[in-house]
């Protein structure tokens, strides 16, 4: 196998496998004009459709509409209707930037929304996605510098209510204003922009007021600071004073530390008012409010609703407005010297939550209602999401009088909320899956565990009668005083939510490992360390599309073909499902009627049994008007026709008999031994088949397609012929040119096993045919026809499939034409976003297969394996799987265990089952910071699973309202429908119930859970053991070391660490745990070794004994009886270890902060020698070896470093004769430094890396893993002409390009260093996006065809897998 680093393979290519998951902001609205109905199905409802923009790490902007389809179940009994809310993926933006965040706005005069974009390309993007949900940016205006800088805008956008302006405003100091409108002919337009800046003003939030049609006014919740060269001054004239006055130390009133001088911690919230007039910004009004304020969100203003803000802090909930009187006094309490100066409500809390710590809120939103009703929901820290509820006077609607904050429900902590008029409720997780939520109840505040602002101002009151000035400030800073307000709840599962769709994201990533560990699988498995706290979970991700078996049932022999006939008199909702399975043995055919159930056919079906079946079909278009044309039936002897119960046959002449046919609704195509084409079509008028044409091609004919009919055409107009000349051949079914031939092509040494012809929509609209080949070496080719002229594209694709000849047939997958190819795995191939994409399908070997469809499987495949008859599903129910050509994305699909803790490291173990067996197990060691352990939790009484009782009263029927919507279009049909709750109902048990619920969070710092946990990957990645750790010790790395005293047995070596915080970063003891594994199956403890030095982050196996990083001393052991004996150490790391490597004598040192030492391990002196080290300083995340003297490494920040030894660098480290001196050895530079090969920014924080082959065989590329969700390969270049081609290709792409927020791909790739060495592939894969004219500009600049840029795109990535 070809090294990873050769010569010509350090140039390397970026290839994304799978998008990051992690969804940094969203918005929703209505940002594209559809017809109604247009979602595959009837939708409850019409006009524009609830879309949510979602900004993804990595510089993806999605946009998914939500689609609710609504299918009815005729039986004989009722009429039910099945709803399915699934979100569906339109458009994907590539950005090539770092989006921060993102609004939606309707432009006066608009009829859709369009989304304005904040990132660090310095530029302010504002895309229009049209009629077709194709991303246009019709305003790109320049503001500032590139880069996340604090004082440039981009971190947060507000837009007017209105959509008369938008506030971009950035960390700091600066903030823009741009008014929108439009010209005459109806275009967006955006003038220059007005400053708003504030010095020394640090901004945390900002959100446009809704105050009807006066002039725009944007909420920023802020904070101003003191200038430093002021406080400076004032303390040199403070001490100047002291020693005039004569006074040797501060006074009372001045003991105020330096730096925190003046009221630099007093948060505002500002009103910055746009005057449409003057065209000018000004700072309206401000008051101070909640010093732990850190959220806003606008209430409706004009004739819906009183205007103003409500602000999230920690335990409150208050809302401020310019000019808001003070809210009204309880019944019975007293006013104190300082009656309350705002309205504030404190939120329930959770019954094991300590007093001392509060809870803080997030995240708000706002949701406009029928009549007026508006209603907002908060969610904290801990994922509890409340409704706020505003009640105003009945004399003045514009006054607000009283507040309630009630418990919704309990969801995983999100980046936002988004509601939408269907009654769903979109939450973007912040870790782990997002969810799509129904509502089934709203209207909770007579049930709910809530307060009122009326108790806390209350308690307030009470309190304040001592008369001081700050009681208000004191009372609202106390997280004691908010306990002792609030009521409190036990989180349990959903009660007025329900989940109905399932968004996968794998992010955090914090491990990966490669390997085909299942033992019956073809290609290997990716295991992925996912998730954190509740949400955690072992992902086992196989590339392929998952299969849902829906019925297997045995045959009475090995089948040698299955065919499906369509029924024309069953037409329902006007598709066309299948009346008969006929499957084909090799003397006789099974007929199989399809129903309610399958049931086996006799002659009454009309088909002959007792021969073999080469092709059947259903003739004639039903439901176009035309004649019934009844069943054809092909076999050896002649052609039958079945109609109207009256069988007439046509018989082969002479002694010849058929060796391959072909048909469809309305042609058949036939095969002679001997090379014979005999033609036949169906007469429209008659019914009856006539032989149209014959031919003789020459050469024995081994397989045939008449192809399907296009869409609103009466016949295919090309026929495949497969030949055993190893040719292939498009015949002419045209009437004025039938089986002329058009064109034809040429295999090698290999024949054609099988053939199909698919119809499908180019990427410009127009129709496209595309011929499969399946071939007897287990490859399929591929390649283009002309529609009009039947020539075959000169750059046909080629992919190798697996051991066995090739079958191909026609299949649909949502919708679309797509092909089956069954080999010795089964794949899926459809074309979509401009390329065509295949994957393999992660089941069982099949020998047969063709499209099946009936009431129950809409869309789905009848195929056989050995003989047995299988009808499957492609993806699972949810459709959570990613839809074959509709993203970019590789196909994979996931299996999910679920963990106890966040996952931290795994390793593989080699365990002894018998004496003659044994099996590989994986260790997993789980901690979580600021947790309790497992038993602590249940000694509290704490249910992780939420199905304890909740404490809150259960809902009667009838009490909830519904949910009417009115926006300001006219469409009263979007309005949610009303949703009521049983009270007796009980839906613990209910899958979409449950929810991740966070246990209690300790009172005091250094708390943790952790356990290790021991996983049977050949058995479903089942649990076989699970230890869990001693109180408040956290095991956070693990390594399989097999020591040379203990022959060679596999053992699990733990670093733990006891009471560790992070801030100040201490611990209390930190230990080196040894476990023995049991037979395969549990976990023996041998022994502990207490460690000094500081904390365990890195183990390694090295030459038979174990290599430890502790703090900053790498340390070698050897086993001991009762512990770890050391042996030697190398002391003076620059900060921590993080990662070690091991590869021969040497050891790979990753350092936290200051990058990769190389060490060797002088074994005749037994000690650590620093061999090389780096020059630029990278906080290491992760690294994987590619050889003895390289190593790829990932930082903090992003980037991905390819770092080698010099040649003959180590040569001198070790000095054997003694004679160098030992102050040279130690001076920094006389130490090597390590080259830099390759440098490439990825823009997610690489955290694992491992080198390994998709395909079995294949070669080695490096997988890398993020924080963010992604899965990406580095793949290495095996020839110049490749290097020249991608490099060639990547700097044409980066001026033809779009650039939706103004980012240069070049610099962003260059984030923190220049790229090296390194191609985006990212950016070469934009190829297949662009307009036909660029693409064929390009090619030409390529000396190549457009085809065949697009094969080599397409090569190289299946390569890979």
């Amino acid at each position: 196998m070809t090294s990873i680093t050769s010569a010509a393979a350090m140039k390397l290519l970026d290839l994304r496998l799978k998008h990051a998951g992690s969804i940094v902001a969203s918005a929703i609205g209505e940002f594209t004009s559809v017809s109604k109905g247009d979602a595959g199905g009837s939708s409850r409802s019409d006009g524009p459709h609830q879309e949510i923009v979602c900004l993804r790490a990595g510089g993806t902007i999605d946009l998914y509409r939500i689609v609710v389809a609504v299918s009815s179940n005729n039986t004989d009994d009722d009429d039910e209707e099945e709803v399915t809310t699934t979100l569906k993926l339109i458009t994907r933006l590539e950005t090539r930037s770092v989006l921060r965040s993102v609004s939606a706005v309707r432009v006066s005069g608009g009829k859709r929304d369009v989304v304005v974009v904040g990132s660090d390309s310095g530029c302010l993007a504002v895309i229009d996605f049209g009629e077709e949900g194709v991303g246009r940016v019709l305003h790109c205006p320049v503001f500032g510098k590139v880069g996340c800088r604090r004082d440039t805008p981009g971190q947060y956008i507000a837009t007017d209510p209105r959509g008369r302006a938008t506030m971009i405003s950035s960390i700091e100091k600066r903030k823009l204003v741009y008014v929108l409108n439009r010209d005459t002919s109806g275009n967006v337009t955006m003038a220059s922009p007005l400053e708003a800046h504030r010095p020394r003003t640090v901004v945390f939030d900002l959100v446009g007021v809704d105050n009807g049609y006066d002039n725009p006014i944007f909420a920023s919740l802020e904070v101003q600071y003191e200038d430093y060269e002021d406080e400076v001054l004032k303390e040199k004239k403070r001490v100047e004073m002291e020693k005039e006055d004569g006074r040797n130390g501060r006074g009372e009133e001045d003991n105020v530390p330096l730096g925190k001088l003046g009221d630099g911690f007093t948060k505002q919230l500002a009103y910055y008012e746009l005057d449409l007039g003057l065209n000018h910004v000004s700072r309206r009004w401000a008051t101070t409010t909640h010093r732990t304020a850190c959220c806003l969100a606008a209430i409706p203003g004009g004739a819906d609703g009183p205007s103003g803000v409500l602000v999230g802090g920690e335990d409150y909930i208050e809302y401020l407005h310019e000019g808001m009187a003070s809210p009204p006094i309880p019944n019975g309490a007293k006013v104190g010297k300082f009656p309350p100066k705002r309205l504030i409500c404190a939120i329930p809390r959770r019954e094991l939550h300590p007093e001392s710590k509060g809870i803080l809120i997030t995240h708000m939103t706002v949701l406009r209602q029928k009549k007026g009703k508006f209603f907002a929901l908060a969610q904290s820290e801990l994922g509890d999401v409340y409704k706020v509820t505003l009640q105003m006077s009945k004399e003045d609607k514009t006054i607000v009088q009283h507040m309630t904050v009630c418990l919704l429900d309990t969801l995983p902590v999100g980046t936002g909320l988004n509601i939408s008029k269907l009654a769903l409720l979109f939450v973007p997780a912040e870790f782990g899956d997002h969810g799509l939520y129904q509502f089934d109840a709203i209207d909770i505040e007579d049930s709910a565990v809530k307060c009122t602002s009326e108790e806390t101002i209350g308690a307030f009151l009470k309190s304040a009668s001592s008369g001081d000035e700050n009681a208000e400030d004191a009372f609202y800073s106390t997280s004691e005083m908010a306990a002792s307000i609030a009521p409190t709840f036990r989180p349990t599962v959903l009660r007025n939510l329900h989940k109905v769709y399932t968004l996968d994201s794998l992010a955090p990533v914090i491990s990966v490992l490669v390997g085909e560990l299942a033992g019956n699988e073809v290609s290997p498995q990716l295991y992925a360390l996912c998730g954190r706290g509740p949400t955690s979970s072992l992902r086992v991700l196989r590339h392929g599309l998952s299969v849902t078996e829906l019925a297997v049932s045995e045959l009475p022999g090995v089948p040698g073909a299955v065919f499906n006939v369509r029924d024309d008199q069953a037409a329902k909702n006007g598709k066309f499902y299948d009346r008969y399975i006929v499957v084909s043995f090799a003397d006789a055919t099974l007929v199989l009627s399809v129903g309610e159930t399958v049931e086996e056919m006799g002659k009454e079906s009309g088909f002959l049994t007792t021969e073999p079946t080469l092709a059947c079909s259903a003739l004639g278009n039903g439901g176009n008007g035309e004649q019934e044309g009844g069943i054809v039936q092909v076999y050896p002897g002649g052609v039958r026709h079945i109609q109207r119960g009256s069988v007439s046959q046509w018989h082969v002449p002479g002694i010849k008999k058929i060796e391959c046919a072909s048909a469809n609704e309305s042609q058949i195509l036939i095969a002679l031994v001997g090379g014979e084409l005999i033609y036949f079509e169906l007469d429209p008028l008659s019914g009856n088949l006539m032989e149209a044409a014959t031919k003789d091609v020459g050469a024995d004919v081994c397989s045939l397609d008449v192809g399907a009919v296009p869409k609103g055409k009466s016949r295919s107009l090309f026929a495949a012929v497969g030949c055993r000349d190893s040719t292939v051949r498009l015949l002419s079914l045209a009437p004025g040119s039938l089986l002329e031939q058009k064109s034809s092509t040429t295999l090698g040494t290999t024949r054609p096993h099988s053939v199909a012809l698919s119809n499908g929509v180019g990427s410009d609209g127009a129709g496209e045919i595309t011929l499969s080949v399946g071939l007897d070496d287990g490859s399929a080719l591929r390649a283009g026809v002309d529609p009009i002229t039947g020539a075959m594209s000169t750059s046909p694709s080629r992919r190798f499939l697996g051991a066995r000849p090739v079958a191909v047939s026609r299949v649909m997958i949502e919708g679309s034409p797509s092909t089956l190819l069954l080999s010795s795995r089964p794949w899926i191939g459809r074309a979509g976003q401009g390329r065509h994409a295949l994957a393999p399908m992660s089941y069982a070997p099949l020998d047969h297969g063709c499209s099946f469809s009936n009431e129950a499987v809409r869309e789905g495949i009848v195929a056989t394996s050995g003989s047995t008859l299988r009808i499957l599903s492609v993806g699972e129910s949810g459709g959570n799987d990613v839809v074959l050509g509709a993203e970019d994305d590789e196909a994979f699909n996931s299996t999910r265990i679920g963990l106890r803790y966040t996952p931290r490291q795994m390793c593989l173990l080699s365990a002894k089952v018998s004496e003659a067996s044994r099996k590989i197990v994986l260790a997993v060691v789980e901690s979580d910071c600021n947790d309790f352990g497992e038993e602590e939790k249940q000694s509290m009484g704490f249910d992780s699973t939420g199905k304890s009782k909740a404490v809150s009263k259960k809902k009667a029927k009838g009490d909830d309202e519904a949910m009417d919507m009115d926006e300001d279009s006219d469409e009263d049909d979007t309005n949610m429908d009303e949703k009521k709750v049983d009270g007796d109902d009980d839906d613990e048990d209910d899958t979409t119930r449950l929810t991740p619920i966070r246990g209690p969070v300790p009172a005091e710092q250094g708390r943790w859970g952790s356990c290790v946990r021991l996983v049977d990957p050949a058995d479903g990645c089942t649990t076989l053991d699970c230890i869990e750790m001693n109180r408040n010790e956290a095991a956070l790395c693990c390594a399989s070391v097999r020591f040379h005293s203990r022959g060679g047995e596999s053992l699990l070596a733990v670093g733990t660490v006891t009471g560790m915080t992070m801030n100040p970063l201490r611990h209390s003891s930190s230990h080196v745990v040894l476990y023995r594994v049991v037979n395969g199956e549990r976990l023996q403890l041998l022994h502990r070794t207490t460690v000094d030095d500081g904390p365990v982050l890195s183990l390694v196996h090295f030459q038979g004994r174990l290599l430890v990083g502790v703090g900053k001393t790498v340390r070698l052991y050897e086993m001991g009886k009762r512990q770890l004996l050391k042996k030697c150490e190398l002391r003076g790391m620059p900060t921590m270890v993080k990662t070690l490597q091991a590869a021969g004598d040497r050891a790979f040192v990753g350092d936290m902060m200051q990058s990769m030492q190389f060490i060797r391990y002088d074994s005749t002196a037994n000690r650590l020698v620093l061999v090389a080290k780096d020059r630029n300083p990278r906080p290491i995340t992760c690294q994987e070896l590619l050889d003895i003297n390289t190593v790829a490494v990932g930082d903090k920040f992003g980037n991905v470093t390819i770092l080698r030894l010099p040649r003959g660098a180590d040569a001198g480290a070790i000095d054997v004769t003694g004679t160098r001196a030992l102050w040279d050895s130690a001076r920094d530079d006389a130490t090597p430094k390590l080259e830099t090969l390759c440098t490439y920014h990825v823009g997610e924080v690489v955290t694992s890396m491992t080198r390994a082959s998709l395909v079995a065989g294949g070669a080695e590329s490096l997988i890398y893993v993020t924080v963010t969700g992604r899965v990406g390969a580095f793949v290495p270049f095996t020839s110049r002409d490749d290097v020249e081609f991608y490099t060639s290709l990547e700097g044409f792409l980066r001026t033809e390009t779009p650039r939706p927020t103004g980012r240069d791909p070049q610099s962003y790739r260059s984030y923190y260093a220049p790229m090296k060495h390194i191609v985006d592939g990212d950016l070469c894969d934009a190829f297949a996006q662009l307009p036909y004219e660029t693409k064929q500009k390009i090619a030409e600049s390529l000396d190549r065809s457009v085809g065949e840029v697009m094969k080599k795109l397409e090569d190289t990535r299946n390569a890979l897998l």
